[in-house]
């Protein structure tokens, strides 16, 4: 990864915190961007985009124009930026399903959209989503996420397409249950060493962003630990 500009949405949060630290150690420079505010130590020699809403194209195209002047051009997009909601379907909101369809699709397809033009000045571009196992099989109360995380390998597999001609390969991830402390805390009697740790996905996201992918694009691509 060393010398590749990478673009990490959703970048303040466990698994964006984990793969912007392991392409940092790599060599790569890096544009992190989140709705959040950044935290306290957040950035070094990155370009930080915080506070950026992923779901207005006129923000996000904005972010990657910033991105773009800084660096010259994009040779990764890791689109991690996403949002869950565990709930059965009856009683539920039915805004809800609107609202995980922003969260995890529009994101990922806005910042696509306004990243191809500089993913194509690069000799390796890549774009790597994350998707959910739980898309390929739905349990209770997953309707709303599994569905919107189908959509997004749906995006996966189209702009795999789209983009062949141009020499960019798309994939996506596919995990099961992440180890961070929401889940433990959600989950306290299940034993955390069979879900997927951060470190661990992060370490298949930079392949799949590397120049040694190049054979990879619209792939779904299983990380399910041992669950």
């Amino acid at each position: 990864m060393a010398g590749r500009v990478v673009v990490i949405t959703g970048a303040f949060g466990i698994l964006g915190s984990a793969v912007a630290k392991a392409a940092t150690a790599q060599g790569a420079g890096l544009a992190l961007i989140d709705a959040a505010k950044a935290p306290a130590g957040v950035g070094g020699e990155a370009l930080v985009l915080a506070e950026t809403d992923l779901t207005d194209p006129v923000q996000v195209g904005a972010a990657m124009a910033a991105i773009g002047e800084r660096y010259g051009r994009i040779d990764a997009l890791l689109n991690i930026a996403g949002g869950f909601v565990w709930e059965k379907i009856e009683g539920q909101d039915p805004s809800r399903w609107a609202d995980l369809f922003r969260l995890n699709v529009v994101t990922a397809a806005n910042a696509s959209r306004a990243a191809i033009p500089h993913l194509r000045k690069s000799d390796h571009g890549r774009i790597v989503n994350v998707g959910s196992a739980a898309a390929l099989k739905a349990g209770a109360g997953m309707g709303a996420y599994s569905a919107a995380k189908a959509g997004v390998h749906a995006l996966t597999q189209a702009l795999a397409e789209e983009l062949k001609g141009d020499g960019i390969t798309v994939n996506a991830v596919l995990p099961s249950i992440i180890d961070t402390p929401a889940n433990r805390a959600d989950m306290p009697d299940t034993d955390p060493s069979v879900w997927v740790a951060p470190d661990d996905l992060a370490a298949v996201i930079l392949f799949l962003a590397s120049e040694a992918s190049t054979a990879v694009t619209g792939s779904l691509v299983p990380v399910t630990g041992r669950v």
